[in-house]
């Protein structure tokens, strides 16, 4: 990552480990070429801020479609009871 290199244990599959450390080493280089500065540690942080910013956001967008939908299933729901109210 970021030119360096860190032996990584897991019990995860090594090709996502990989795929993990690729998409890492991807927003250090982005975090590099808009705050340029020699300090690994700072770019990490960098890059570690920006991924936890991306997980937030697609949490909340999750949250939303999950409340969304519960909210649709509720609507169908009512409309399948007075349908079968109705019979």
């Amino acid at each position: 990552m970021h030119g360096q290199r860190y032996p990584i244990r897991s019990t995860l599959d090594p090709e996502y480990v990989a795929r993990l450390a690729s998409y890492v080493d991807l927003k250090m280089r982005a975090a590099a070429e808009s705050t340029p500065t020699g300090d690994s540690l700072r770019l990490a942080v960098l890059a570690a801020l920006n991924i936890a910013d991306e997980v937030f956001r697609c949490r909340d967008v999750t949250r939303t479609r999950d409340g969304e939908l519960a909210e649709r299933a509720g609507e169908l729901e009512r409309l399948l009871d007075r349908v079968l109210m109705a019979s």
